[in-house]
């Protein structure tokens, strides 16, 4: 009797843990590519970069936090060049339109290297989904919503002790940055990096 109390407290565990395993492949790109914004990025004479925000439930938790700290430093890192060229172009007479970029973590599952020692590739795969909210500034109209997605194979990420985990974050900016960089002369939209 108690084997088979055992499976059947089993089964429901297996039960009750489907949902929680499931969820994780939730966090994917909506398609593979972003639509053209509704006006090509030039038409604004100033740009603004807020920080990286990020909500429940991915907030809080210790990996995501630590990769939420490494997403903005590679944000940092490759916008800048970029803000420099675009802001530091001719000023205009009167009041210069304003493009303001809200990046924020709208999914994240990420490994960390202490994980990736001790659970290998059993661990899982890391992903994020970041998005970046493209408002004029003067008007508060949403110009463009686009989404980038990366993710670093549970294999990987072993085999690299968590540097493909640690790479899937600079690709992520790095698409963020070249759609920005694409969209500026004109509208044409970009990679999302999904499949």
């Amino acid at each position: 009797m108690s084997l088979l109390r055992s499976l059947h407290t089993l089964l429901i565990a297996l039960v009750l843990a489907a949902p929680v395993v499931l969820a994780k492949d939730a966090i994917e790109a909506s398609s593979a590519t972003n639509p053209a914004p509704a006006e090509a990025f030039s038409a604004f004479d100033r740009f603004e970069v807020a920080r990286i925000t990020m909500g429940a439930p991915w907030a809080g938790q210790k990996p995501n936090e630590a990769a939420l700290v490494n997403l903005q430093a590679n944000l940092d890192e490759r916008i800048g060049p970029w803000l420099a060229e675009v802001n530091g172009a001719a000023t205009v007479e009167g009041e210069p339109r304003v493009l303001r970029i809200e990046p924020y973590v709208a999914g994240i599952r990420f490994i960390s290297g202490g994980k990736r020692v001790f659970a290998g590739a059993f661990a899982g795969k890391s992903r994020v989904l970041l998005k970046l909210r493209i408002v004029d500034a003067g008007t508060g109209t949403v110009i463009a919503e686009p989404e980038f997605y990366q993710h670093a194979a549970g294999m990987a990420g072993a085999y690299s002790f968590g540097g493909a985990d640690k790479a899937m974050l600079a690709r992520v900016t790095s698409l963020a940055v070249d759609y920005l960089r694409a969209n500026h002369a004109a509208a044409v939209g970009g990679p999302t990096g999904g499949e």
